[in-house]
Order: structure tokens, then sequence, then C-alpha cells
């Protein structure tokens, strides 16, 4: 056991708010599982030990701070600063059948409706969820009622500072033909802990646009995880970027708990000098004609390290799924690594699935080619790194954050040194 979840199960012990009987169910699994070490195959790649020995340390004044600037995009903005919700720089003024609320400003039937949903799509033996699931001082609680259609995306941004442990919690419903778009931002540098996780509930005939930006490096060290459960006929179009920091771990689960869900998920992750990102997907098709498309591409640099496990899992009774999970991996020097693991579990035998992956060096007659025209090199760099991400980028829905994160991609490409 880590002197660091020592102290997190301390301080949690005394937490009381209507999620006490939640909360101590997570605490008691917390207690059994402990601390994970190298034999656990869901950890193994993943190094802990910077975090064993660090000490809680929670903020006591926290200063409100502005989301980063996206020109062009209309959102609803949420902002977390060290785990809390700042009112100065969040906007709650909703369309009619929204609700956003903050967890300790629910009413009774609200409440209800959280504890029915918290933690029922989260894997229930993760540590670092269940360490959310205890620890979170102020989630919120976004509902969309049945068949409105969301114009704004909802933008929730998590900030950390440094020194300081962090925890938040999203929990959605989208209720049944309702139409929204989420967006989950985290960005710093500051040597910090945080644990960020989301359950979305799905409703049938429902659409969710959804994205999740971890985008902390330098130092800090972060854990979280977006988890989706799909109604019938429902349909998930999500998009992770990752970048690379001291720990950098993100999970990501979809369930196909109605039948003709369609779930879509693409990838992009960039490691540069000495980080690790490390990505897990697990898709459940539980029931019959469900649909599931993930794309993951990644581009590693110097002594970087990259770990995905991407794992379909096709129950008994789930016929007629399709299911295609591929995973793309760049490597720009001999000392980066990449632990790449897609798998395929099948007991239903009327299905089309198919999985695969690729680790690549950067072509070395493409960029001869490109220097020998005067090309700069960093200029080369961008334009070959970007032709092996560019269809995945291209693929994101909203214009605005798109046209965002391009310039921040070429910067960070520029300075990604090919060995």
């Amino acid at each position: 056991m880590s002197q660091w979840l020592n102290e997190v199960i301390e301080s949690a012990s005394a937490t009381s708010d209507f999620l006490a009987p939640v909360r101590k169910q997570s605490l008691s699994s917390l207690e059994q599982i402990g601390w994970p070490g190298r034999r656990n195959e869901a950890w193994r790649f993943t190094p802990l030990s910077s975090l064993e020995k660090r000490s809680v340390k929670t903020a006591s004044d926290v200063t409100a701070q502005q989301a980063p600037s996206i020109e062009g995009l209309d959102a609803v903005e949420l902002v977390f600063v060290d785990g809390k919700l700042t009112a100065d720089t969040s906007e709650l003024a909703l369309p009619q059948g929204v609700t956003v609320a903050a967890f300790d400003q629910l009413d009774a039937e609200q409440q209800d409706v959280v504890k029915s949903l918290y933690g029922q799509v989260k894997p229930e033996r993760h540590v670092f969820g269940l360490v959310n699931d205890v620890a979170t001082e102020q989630g919120i609680f976004i509902d969309v009622a049945p068949g409105v259609t969301l114009e704004k995306i909802i933008r929730v941004t998590n900030l950390v500072t440094q020194d300081v442990d962090a925890h938040t919690r999203i929990v959605v419903r989208i209720g049944e033909g309702a139409s929204a778009r989420i967006f989950e931002h985290a960005e710093g540098q500051a040597s910090s802990m945080s644990t960020a996780f989301a359950e979305y509930a799905i409703g049938d005939n429902a659409h969710l646009e959804h994205y999740r930006f971890a985008m902390m490096t330098g130092e800090a060290k972060q854990v979280g995880g977006s988890h989706f459960k799909l109604g019938n006929a429902s349909t998930l179009n999500s998009t992770v970027v990752g970048y690379g920091s001291e720990l950098s771990r993100l999970d990501v689960d979809i369930i196909h708990a109605g039948e003709h869900a369609n779930a879509k998920m693409n990838a992009v992750y960039l490691l540069a000098e000495g980080e690790l990102f490390d990505l897990h997907s697990n898709i459940e098709h539980a029931v019959p004609n469900g649909v599931t498309e993930e794309n993951a591409r990644g581009i590693i640099g110097d002594r970087a390290r990259a770990v995905f496990n991407g794992r379909i899992h096709i129950h008994r009774d789930a016929q007629n799924t399709l299911a295609e999970l591929n995973n793309r991996n760049l490597l720009l020097s001999r000392r980066g690594i990449i632990n790449t693991k897609p798998e395929l579990e099948i007991y239903a035998d009327d299905v089309k699935c198919a999985h695969g992956a690729t680790v690549a060096e950067i072509d070395d007659e493409a960029l001869f080619y490109l220097l020998t025209r005067g090309v700069e090199r960093s200029k080369a760099l961008v334009m070959l790194n970007f032709g092996f991400i560019q269809e995945l980028v291209n693929q994101m829905p909203d214009a605005a954050i798109r046209e965002w994160l391009l310039p921040k991609l070429s910067e960070r490409f520029a300075h990604m040194e090919v060995k």
C-alpha cells in the first residue's frame, strides 16, 4: 500500500454527503484491492513509483481561472480549479430542458438520479476510479431532457495548480431522443496529482458528440476516464487527444447495453521527450446488432513511452455485431517505446470483427527528400507527422475545436526530434 493511497483513504473516511452510501462501498473496495503493482496486467506498463510516497495536498483557497480561449467555440463553460467548480468563470445559463448543477446544489430528486448513475458505468475495480469515487469534493450533474437538442457545446475544463491533489467527477444523463456535445478538457504543467472521471448514460435514440483532451504536460500526474452506457439505437462519436506527462493514464469504456447502438472513437496521442501516456479502452458488446469503430494513432518522441491496450468483448448474445479496432504508431526515436495490445474476445458466432496494430519509424527517404528541396527540418517533420494523423484530425466534427487544435499540434511536432 502506498503512503498516498493510505492518506486518501484516511481523509475520505470523514466525508459525509448524499453519496455517503456509495462512497462507503467504494472505500471498502479500495481497501480490498490495494495498490496495483507491476504484476497487475492493467498497470504493468504504467509506473506509479512517483506517486507512492507523495503526501496528499488539498487546496484550501482556490483562485478562479479562465478556460483556454478557443475562437469561435460557442460553449457553456464549466471550469474546475483544483477540483472545485469556480462560479466566477463558469456559465450556468442553459436552454430549457438542460440542467447543469454541482452535487451540493442538487434537490432530492436529482440526488436520487445521481446516486443511481454514480459508479454504474465506470469499472468497479479501477483503483483510481475508486479514489475518485471517495475523494471528489464537488462533482457536477449534466441532465439533458428527452427530445432536447443542445446547440451549445458544454466544455468542462480541469485546471490544477502546483503541488495540489484534485479530483473531479461528471455524471451525465442524456434523455431519449436528445442530442448533446460535451468537451472534457484538461491542461497544465504543474507538479500535481489529479483524477477526472465522467460517466455517461445515453438514452434510446440519443446522440452524443464527445471530446476528451488530456493535455497536461511536464510533471503533472493525471489519471482519468470517460465511460459510456449506450441505449437502443443511440450514437456516440468520441475524439480523444492525449499528451504525455510524468504520469498520464486515460481509460475509455463503452458498453453497448441497447441494440443497434453505434459507437465511434478516434484517438490521437503525441509524446515528447521522456513523457508517458497510457490509453486503455474497453468495448463491451452485450446485446445484438451493435457497431463499433475505434482508431488510435500515436507519435512517440525520444525516450517517451506510450501504452495502448484496446479490448473488444463480444458477449454470447451479441449476434450481428460489427466491430473494428486499429492502432498505428510512429516512433521518432529508437529509444522511444510503445507497448500496444489490441484484443478481441468473441463468444458469439455471427459477427464481423477485426483488430490490428502497427509500429513504424519515420520514412527517412521522405524526410531526406523534403530537406533536399529546401524545406526546414522542423517544417518537414510537421508535414510528415501531420500526414500520419491528419485523417483522424479532419474527422473531428467541431470546426472551432479542430482549427484551435491544429497549430498546437504543429508546434508540438516542430519540437520533436527524429533520432
